[in-house]
């Protein structure tokens, strides 16, 4: 077997492990099990996951079980408890002291209090802080990408595959810029039919064989809003740009897609140092 038929194994391997976790986040998920799904030793199987995504297996299931109840929190009215079991913790204690270590606050403070409040009308019916938003010209941007059905809190599960295929493929660059592209307006579409892209920038000779596919973000003029904190609370910042921000502004939507660019890796950086660049495209 030559390097490149070996590497094609692990991609497949990637995939099937990375589809069973996002599938899966509410079951036991034994790293044990994880590797017979990659068919491989676990001693070995960890090691190549390891490499590939710069994270171990159990930092990743911590990790998307956190993200998804953060967005509960936000979202929800779910019991504190009941989100805390589906999260695998076997107590709600456990889950607190996890949770504020991530988060900087335990989930009941954060529902009260998280970012994402800050995006959140006073009694006026208008929201108190003002935020910056820069107008950019962007140039016409070649990427490559994963499609995405589902819940925009899944997308996630895309960029697992696009960044596994990327480096089992050999493709992977130092420049490559992260960027979501969304098609669906989340208060219309029903969650399980929101289309997305988990893309990078990319250029035209680029591979694009399956599961990738190559999408342009339009040449134009944007707003663009630096958003930090957790993803889940991002949706109010859309709600505040198309409520409060757009009208003010006096400029007109284009008729493009909005895109996020995240500008470091929720491997790296807690939740709440997360950075993102949301694009508003303008006429």
């Amino acid at each position: 077997m030559n390097g490149e038929t070996a590497w094609a194994l692990y991609e497949n391997r990637l995939r099937r492990v990375s589809a069973y976790i996002h599938d899966h986040l509410d079951e036991e998920l034994d790293m044990e099990r994880l590797a017979e799904i990659a068919c491989l030793s676990s001693y070995h199987w960890h090691r190549i996951y390891r490499a590939i995504y710069g994270e171990t297996l159990a930092a990743t299931v911590k990790r998307l079980r956190l993200h998804r109840a953060a967005g509960e929190i936000v979202r929800t009215e779910l019991a504190i408890s009941e989100i805390a079991k589906r999260s695998g913790y076997p107590n709600l204690q456990s889950f607190n002291r996890i949770f504020k270590s991530v988060y900087g606050m335990p989930p009941a403070r954060y529902r009260k209090e998280g970012s994402h409040t800050a995006f959140e009308p006073s009694p006026n019916g208008k929201t108190q802080n003002m935020f910056d938003v820069t107008i950019r010209v962007i140039a016409p941007t070649e990427l490559i990408g994963v499609a995405h059905t589902g819940s925009y809190m899944q997308i996630g599960k895309a960029f697992e595959t696009l960044f596994g295929t990327l480096y089992a493929r050999g493709l992977a660059k130092p420049g490559m810029r992260m960027i979501g592209v969304y098609l669906d307006d989340p208060d219309i579409v029903p969650a399980a039919q929101l289309r997305s892209i988990a893309c990078v920038t990319g250029t035209p000779d680029l591979p694009a064989e399956a599961p990738f596919e190559r999408r342009t973000i339009d040449a134009g003029n944007y707003a663009v809003l630096r958003h930090k904190g957790p993803y889940a609370d991002m949706h109010r910042a859309y709600q505040w740009l198309y409520a409060e921000w757009l009208p003010k502004s006096g400029r007109q939507l284009k008729d493009s897609v909005m895109f996020e660019e995240y500008l470091n890796n929720p491997r790296d950086v807690p939740p709440t140092e997360l950075l993102t660049e949301i694009h508003m495209p303008l006429a």
